[in-house]
Order: C-alpha cells, then structure tokens, then sequence
C-alpha cells in the first residue's frame, strides 16, 4: 500500500497524464493528418504507431524542451505540488475543450500560458526567452511553412502537373512513395514528441526537483526527465485513441484534399520545423499550427486564398487557437490566486 504522503504526490502525475491524453489527441492532426487525408493509413492503426514515435521523440530528442518547460518561464523553485497542479489541470482543461469542438489545438501554447499566469501572478515572468524566442516562434514557423508549402505548389507541384511529365495517378498508388508518406508521419511523431512530451513532464520534473532538492541540468534531471517521460509519453496513444479520431478530420479532410506527394512535403516541412525547435533552442512551439499553415499553403496554391478562406474549418481553427491559450492563462491565474488566498501553496 502507498503512504498518505505518496499517494498525495501522485495527484500530480494523474493530472499530467490526463493532460497527455489530450494532447494525443491533438497532436496526431499535426503528425498523420497528412497520410489520413491522402487514405494511406487506417484511423486504427494511428493511435499505437504515433504513441511509439512520440515515445522515440521524448526519449531521444526532448530534454532541452523539458529545461525550458521546468524553469525557462517560471523559475523551477517556484513550481510547488499545488502549482504543479494549478498549471497542469490549466491546460488540461483548455485542451480539452479544444478537442470536444474537434480542433487540434497547440499544446505547447496553452502550456505556456499557463506557466504565465503563476509567472505574472508572482511577478516572476521570465520574459528574454518568452519575448525573444519562445512567442516569435509561434508566427514564425507557422507563416514559413506556409509560404515553403505554397511556394513549392505554385512553383514545383503545378507546372510538372500541367505539363504532365508524371502520371500522377499511378505514381500515387506506387508502394515506394506510400512507404515514403508513411515515413515521413513516423517522422512527424517523433518531432511532436521532442517538443510536446515536455508540456506536462517539464512541470513534473521542476516539482521532482523542488523535492528532492536537486539542481537543473546534471545527471540526476535526466534521470529524472526519462521516468517523467515513460510515464507521459504512452498516454499520447490513448489521448490518440480516444480523441485523435475525431480531431484528424478537421485538417486531414476539411481544408483541401491531397494525394501522396502533397502529404509527404507536409509532413516533412512540420516535422523538420518542429524538430529544429526542439533541439537548438528548446522552444515549444506550435506544431499543430505548423502543420496546418503548411496545409493551407498548398491549399491556397491549388485553389486560392479566396476559396481556402472561405472554409468553415478554417475560421473554426483560427478562433480556437486565440481561445485556448486565453483560457488556460486566465485559469492558472485565478487558481494561483485563489490557492494563495487559502495559504495552500
């Protein structure tokens, strides 16, 4: 049996992994909605393949995510038991209302926001990376793989379709290029992992530290970060499971139709961006965004601004990806308040 004491420090992780479910869910638009909307994969098979990459990534590539995630914005020593709890259940909530309106939200983003409302609450809002890295990487990256997708349709794409110098119809049933699509989402998993494993283990992790007394950096927070991180990274496939069904469609579907090669140039501009961001400067980024802005520049490419603006789907994505984040900073806030007020942080 567990003491009253352990069994209270595990509240945190239950949040966490709950947070992780949801982010599953949408974080498997941003991975396989590409090979989903050109009909290479089965809704069931998704789950268990992005848990594992998503897994690989976390493992493999995601510590500089997690440093920043556990003291980058908020200092580590801040991050208490409750204030574990206050800012995970924050973008917990968020998230999930994002998934019941079925639109894949940016994890990183509400995670973010909800280190800065405890941040600004205690005056402690660490801004040089969250002012000078972190926020512009969020326009950033989404308007650059929309331009690369849009510049490599209008340019690339189109005129070898025009001019017929492939049959596009054969050379989309072809195995290798399907095996190459495929990959390219396995890809995608992985960079989601790198960067978004880190939004629920990094608060976890500054509270382990906070506990154990132990400095950022050295052996023993990798130590940490790999328990951390096999405890998060599997409730990926099940947020995947329960949530990923759905929120797949609205960008794999709804916002332009695409074969095979257009799926692969999406996954790996997405993939490649987010991946980048992860492993030079430990930024969580939106790769949700990333993937969607890459979407809609091949959408625009093939049938205009115009007509791509006009999609319900579109409008819906854009008004939830200002909401969320709102939602997730305002609730942190008035949580930190209100526990600080009952003197339980």
């Amino acid at each position: 049996m567990f003491s009253p004491m352990l069994s209270i420090y595990l509240i945190p992780f239950f949040v966490a992994m709950f947070l992780a479910i949801n982010m599953g869910g949408s974080g498997t638009a941003a991975s396989f909605s590409a090979a989903y909307g050109a009909n290479l994969l089965r809704k069931d098979l998704i789950p268990g393949l992005f848990g594992i990459f998503v897994f690989l990534g976390a493992i493999f590539a995601g510590k500089k995510v997690v440093l920043t995630m556990s003291g980058g914005i908020l200092p580590s020593s801040t991050i208490t038991f409750t204030l574990t709890i206050i800012i995970l259940l924050s973008v917990s909530i968020s998230l999930f209302i994002a998934n019941l309106l079925r639109v894949p939200q940016s994890t990183s983003q509400a995670a973010v926001f909800a280190l800065v409302g405890p941040a600004i609450y205690f005056n402690l809002l660490q801004t040089k990376k969250l002012l000078f890295e972190i926020v512009p990487s969020w326009f950033l990256l989404p308007i650059l793989a929309f331009f690369i997708t849009l510049l490599i349709g209008k340019f690339i794409y189109k005129p070898i379709k025009q001019r017929e110098l492939f049959n596009f119809e054969k050379l989309s049933v072809h195995p290798t290029l399907k095996i190459i699509v495929i990959g390219a989402s396995f890809y995608g998993a992985f960079a989601v992992g790198a960067n978004n494993v880190a939004n629920a283990a990094g608060p976890i992790a500054a509270m382990i530290m906070n506990e154990l007394q132990i400095a950022p950096g050295g052996d023993d927070f990798v130590l940490i970060m790999i328990v951390t991180t096999l405890i998060i990274a599997p409730c990926f496939a099940i947020g995947s499971s329960i949530f990923g069904r759905r929120v797949i469609e609205t960008p794999g579907r709804e916002i332009i139709g695409f074969g095979p090669l257009g799926a692969t140039y999406i996954s790996l501009i997405t993939a490649t961006l987010l991946l980048l961001a992860s492993i030079t400067r430990g930024i969580p980024t939106c790769g949700v965004q990333i993937n969607v802005m890459a979407i809609m520049g091949l959408g625009v490419a093939k049938v205009g601004w115009k007509e791509i603006s006009k999609r319900t789907s579109v409008r819906k994505l854009i008004t939830v990806w200002f909401i969320s984040p709102l939602i997730a900073l305002g609730l942190s806030y008035f949580l930190t308040l209100a526990a600080d007020k009952l003197d339980i942080l």
